[in-house]
């Protein structure tokens, strides 16, 4: 290799290198300095509501890692992931049939008007007579407050596909399957993703609130549990850990949303590059 080539090379990886750290800090860099705020903030407190970080990242192990990750952490999660899971097929489904008529659009749009507005948390206690407060009403709750994102999102993105491309589907006579693949998945995904983000976010206050009405486990029993009984450090450890489950399915979505979403990014990217 020549030393023009090498010098190459070498500029090359130090250019992704330091693209690297710049992400780095641009993602870590906000949540570190809140932390030491609040760490230096909060040392030496005497408010019993309020300790001294120090003592919450102390509690932290003791409070989590003996027994409640898998008798309370992974309950929430598993009734937040079913839950999410049937809003995601209901919506889309029901999405891209109303989406794709016009006159079950008419039909089903009052309906749809009158139940997204109201608030899945008010249904709890109705629900509480029909299912209890076992482990399928909170299911409920956390799918029924997560349709409404993923579905309207799924109706939109339908509706706003080019007609020249369902046109140009039909003279060239696609099977439904390959349109639907191909045309109105693929077109309405950008929308689709966001509605499924907003809706990750729904599910995880609706799996808290669910916890917190009526449960003899979970996050949100948990923390409900300790606020009574006064165990305030450990209060403290159960909203940093239902923030850091936040945090992870978020990371989760984005490695999912990235694949999915390749052709719409590089199609953005080419346009930008064109308009240059």
């Amino acid at each position: 290799m020549s030393s023009t080539a090498a010098t190459t090379v070498g500029a090359v990886r130090r250019a992704r290198r330091g693209s690297l750290v710049r992400r780095v800090l641009t993602v870590l860099g906000l949540p570190v300095v809140l932390l030491l705020a609040w760490w230096f903030l909060s040392a030496g407190s005497e408010n019993y509501y309020a300790p001294p970080l120090q003592t919450i990242v102390e509690a932290f192990p003791s409070t989590w890692f003996e027994g409640r990750l898998t008798a309370d952490v992974l309950p929430s999660v598993y009734r937040l992931l079913v839950g999410y899971a049937a809003a995601l097929v209901v919506g889309i489904a029901l999405g891209v049939a109303i989406g794709l008529s016009p006159r079950l659009r008419a039909f089903c749009e009052p309906p749809l008007e009158f139940f997204r507005a109201i608030p899945p948390p008010v249904m709890i206690p109705i629900l509480m007579l029909f299912l209890g407060i076992y482990t399928p009403m909170k299911i409920f709750v956390i799918a029924t407050g997560c349709l409404w994102p993923i579905l309207l999102n799924t109706i939109e993105g339908v509706r706003a596909i080019d007609e020249v491309l369902r046109d140009t589907s039909s003279v060239y006579r696609l099977r439904r399957i390959t349109v639907l693949r191909t045309l109105i998945l693929r077109g309405a995904s950008p929308q689709i993703v966001t509605g499924a983000r907003q809706a990750l976010s729904v599910g995880i206050i609706l799996m808290v609130i669910s916890e917190m009405f009526a449960a003899s486990n979970g996050l949100g029993f948990t923390i409900v549990q300790f606020q009574r009984s006064f165990a305030i450090p450990q209060m403290w450890t159960g909203i940093i850990l239902l923030g850091l489950v936040g945090v992870v399915l978020s990371l989760i979505f984005r490695a999912v949303e990235r694949p999915v979403l390749a052709w719409y990014h590089g199609l953005r990217q080419s346009q930008r590059g064109g308009n240059r």
